[in-house]
Order: C-alpha cells, then structure tokens, then sequence
C-alpha cells in the first residue's frame, strides 16, 4: 500500500525582487528538520520550523517591513486549509499563503495586483524598489509627528491594545492628543518605538521605506506586545 503524506502549499513574495516563492512542503519532511524557501535571487528566505507540540512556526520576509514577520499556526490550520493566509500587521496585505497549489497561485495573483495599485498611488514603479534605493527612505522629521498624530488617533477611539485594561473614552470636548498619552515614541533607526507608559508594552513601526510607513498611516488598530 503507497501512503500519499498530507502536504500543502506555501507561498511569500520576495521583497528583494518582487517574484513569487512557492513550494510544496511535506507533513514528513517538516517533522523531521527545518525547511526553507529560498528566492532564486538570493536575496530572501522563508523559515518554516515544526515544533513538537504540534506547533509550526513560519519566518516570513515582508515587502514592507525590514525584519521578517513571524507566525505560529496549528498543524491542523498549516495542513487542513483549502487556503489561509498571513498579513504584515502594518499594511494588511497578505506576505504568506497556504493551502492547494491553484489557490495559492491565484492569491499571489491578486496580491500582486493589490501591491501594483498601492505602489502605484505612492508614485512608485516598480516592486522591487520597495526596499531599495536611498531615495525611498524617509527623512523628511515630519514623519514623527505624522505618526504620533495616528497614535494619538488610535488610542483616542480605544484602538491600541496593550496590557493595560482598556481605556475610557474621552471626555466630550477633548480632541486626540490635548489630553495627556498613556503612550510615547521613540525615534531609532528606521522605526519609531511606541510604548505605554503603564504595562511597558511595545512596538517598533518601520520607518525606513515611504510605502511601509504610508500602510501604518492607514491602519485601524495597533497591538503592543
């Protein structure tokens, strides 16, 4: 009797490049040692590690962000999905899909799609100018009071979650930062640290490329940790 092994999908998008990373990976195969999906550029590598609690945790390089992202799913979710899906947590576009091979070709499809409308509205040409040249950096120092302004916003409609129990909503009258802040931001290279003064709670917003910064102005919640 020939035992078919569960298998599924997985697919990123190179930040370095643009080009989508797809492969097959092996219920067995992930049991047995780390797996990595690497770009034919050479430039990007996803991280795939089965934990023995049944636990897969997913290294994920994002077009946004400078850092991976990482991820922990159920086996059952990373091998029992027609199709799933992962988001930057800054700019809700989906950087990882799981799941059957037609599925997860037609989601690159669409995301590509998606990331092509939002480079374009930036005045950006190209996919791989996402991470690139000096150019694309952010230096003008508005970009901290920009942010702060989304901070303020946030935590005004009860949209920033920390450790803290959440927050009473303001008083009539009193607008998005006139009242003192449960949080601050630190400025370091490339990315701003917000933090709450109470529980100690943070994150670091990536600062370091126009459209990653442009996708956190246009979020609708905020998660510290």
């Amino acid at each position: 009797m020939i035992i078919n092994p569960k298998e599924t999908t997985v697919a990123y998008r190179c930040p370095a490049c643009g080009a989508g990373v797809m492969s097959a990976v092996g219920i067995f195969a992930l049991s047995a040692e780390m797996i990595k999906l690497k770009c034919t550029c050479g430039q990007s590598e996803m991280k795939i590690v089965y934990n023995k609690d049944d636990q897969i945790r997913l290294s994920v390089p994002c077009m946004f962000c400078p850092s991976p992202h990482s991820f922990l799913l159920n086996k059952s979710v990373f091998f029992g999905k027609d199709l799933f899906s992962l988001q930057c947590p800054y700019s809700d576009i989906n950087i990882c899909c799981i799941g059957e091979t037609n599925l997860v070709k037609a989601e690159l499809a669409r995301t590509e799609l998606e990331l092509l409308d939002m480079l374009a509205e930036n005045g950006i040409e190209d996919i791989s100018a996402l991470q690139g040249d000096d150019e694309e950096t952010l230096t003008d120092p508005q970009i901290f009071d920009i942010i702060m302004f989304v901070i303020n916003d946030l935590d005004a409609e009860g949209k920033i979650y920390c450790k803290c129990p959440p927050k009473a909503p303001l008083p009539d009258g009193v607008l998005p930062g006139e009242e003192e802040g449960r949080y601050e931001a630190q400025v370091l290279d490339g990315g701003i640290l917000i933090s709450c003064k109470d529980c100690g709670a943070s994150r670091v917003i990536p600062t370091d490329s126009l459209l990653g910064a442009h996708a956190f102005l246009n979020c609708d919640s905020l998660k510290l940790e």
